[in-house]
């Protein structure tokens, strides 16, 4: 993933809470409570990031989540339409991501964990499918890099020494 240096204070950020989880661990004295959070950042306008918090009461593991996931925001290349530039296959783990174009109209078609991320990052149109694990942590930082690696037809362009309409060709 590449991670440029953005000022989580200077984005108006929403969050949503993608899975909850209760892990025990057994002492001796019997079983320790804990809970882990994974929380997705974004403020609909290209930026998203997502963390993991732990801890033992569920709302300071959200909160533990949400300063993680502003610490890993990422920058997302989207097109005029609230679309993404171009198809993609994001991966993270065991779990991949199919990224796909789609027009105007076709909306958000993901499943939970894909539609959070894309929700959050501002896109109204595209077409995902998780492919391999369904492991909701990886299936959205799978979502993550696959969006975070995306170029514009410009960056393309600049780094091949052509014109946009050549790229585009």
């Amino acid at each position: 993933m590449k991670h440029t240096i953005i000022d989580p204070s200077q984005l108006e950020l929403s969050d949503k809470v993608v899975t909850i989880k209760r892990v025990t661990k057994t002492v001796k004295g019997g079983r320790n409570m804990r809970f882990t959070a994974l929380v997705v950042v974004g403020d609909e306008n290209g930026h998203v990031g997502a963390g993991l918090g732990k801890a033992v009461e569920i709302p300071e593991a959200i909160r533990k989540g949400k300063e993680d996931a502003m610490k890993n925001i990422v920058t997302v290349a989207l097109d005029e339409n609230k679309s993404i530039t171009h198809d993609y296959i994001g991966k993270y783990g065991s779990a991949n991501v199919l990224l796909k174009r789609a027009p105007e109209g076709t909306g958000i078609i993901a499943g939970g964990p894909a539609r959070i991320v894309c929700e959050l990052v501002g896109i109204k149109n595209i077409r995902t499918k998780s492919l391999g694990s369904n492991n909701k942590q990886n299936v959205v930082l799978a979502t993550i890099a696959g969006l975070s690696a995306l170029k514009t037809p410009e960056e393309v362009a600049r780094n091949r020494g052509k014109s946009v309409d050549e790229v585009l060709a």
